[in-house]
């Protein structure tokens, strides 16, 4: 499930001003993810993955560098790619279909049609029989859920979803995970994630690339060479547990040479 680039970030920094001084939150940074892959950022909290997410989808300016899709640029262009936060942003007072189709009547598209699309949709992902419920009388498993069928629907080639399973119980969040390979495998999108969970990161990737810590960049990019489809059972073999331990030194003495040069 790989072919030409379909996304890459060169040389991207981002400093912002806090009571009149500079503040470096990203140095350069640069990644690229072939179509169809899944890769993962992970890294300690505040190195600045959020802000990349943020530049990414157009919603912050890079200091420096380019980010281009398909060859061209889309930076400070909103819309392009569909971006799915930590928290699942429904909107309380409309229902779960109509929180769903929300990015289509954005952009226009009628009622009709957009419920036409949506409900299949909710039947096949486990959301059957919920279209008239609102927010509240979900779990944080099935809104996630919705979140995700939202984000899907706005029908982008690329899905940035940061940390989204991260306020989840650890039975939902498998569970989770694993709906969304479904659905990844499903529409072959391609996915850039954020995760702070190693086994997370290792069972749903391609790629993952390590962060240092703020001012981030990516360290290294890691290749993660398991079988798929991945099974629950994979997060107990050999080759799982020693990428996992990979993984953990690489945090450990980043970190520690990081300290060091501070």
């Amino acid at each position: 499930m790989s072919g030409a680039c379909k996304i890459e970030v060169s040389g991207v920094t981002k400093c912002f001003k806090r009571n009149g001084k500079k503040v470096l939150a990203l140095r350069e940074t640069s990644l690229s993810v072939e179509e169809g892959r899944f890769a993962t950022i992970i890294g300690p909290s505040g190195c600045g993955k959020s802000t990349l997410f943020n530049i990414i989808a157009g919603l912050l300016p890079p200091s420096t560098g380019e980010v281009s899709a398909d060859g061209q640029s889309i930076v400070g262009k909103a819309g392009y790619v569909g971006y799915m936060l930590q928290k699942d942003m429904l909107l309380p007072w409309r229902t779960i279909l109509d929180n769903i189709i929300l990015g289509l009547e954005v952009r226009g598209v009628p009622r009709a049609q957009s419920v036409e699309r949506a409900l299949p949709l909710m039947e096949k992902y486990g959301l059957k029989g919920f279209d008239k419920h609102y927010p509240s009388e979900l779990s944080g498993g099935m809104r996630q859920r919705a979140a995700l069928l939202r984000t899907l629907l706005y029908d982008r080639d690329i899905i940035l979803l940061d940390e989204p399973f991260g306020a989840l119980d650890a039975q939902t969040r498998l569970a989770m995970q694993n709906w969304l390979l479904q659905i990844w495998r499903d529409f072959k999108k391609t996915v850039l994630f954020v995760t702070h969970d190693i086994d997370e990161a290792i069972y749903l990737s391609d790629d993952i690339y390590v962060f240092s810590s703020r001012p981030g960049r990516i360290k290294c990019k890691i290749n993660v060479n398991l079988e798929r489809p991945r099974k629950t059972e994979d997060m107990t073999s050999g080759k799982f547990m020693e990428l996992k331990h990979h993984l953990l030194d690489l945090l450990v003495v980043k970190r520690a040479e990081e300290a060091e040069q501070a």
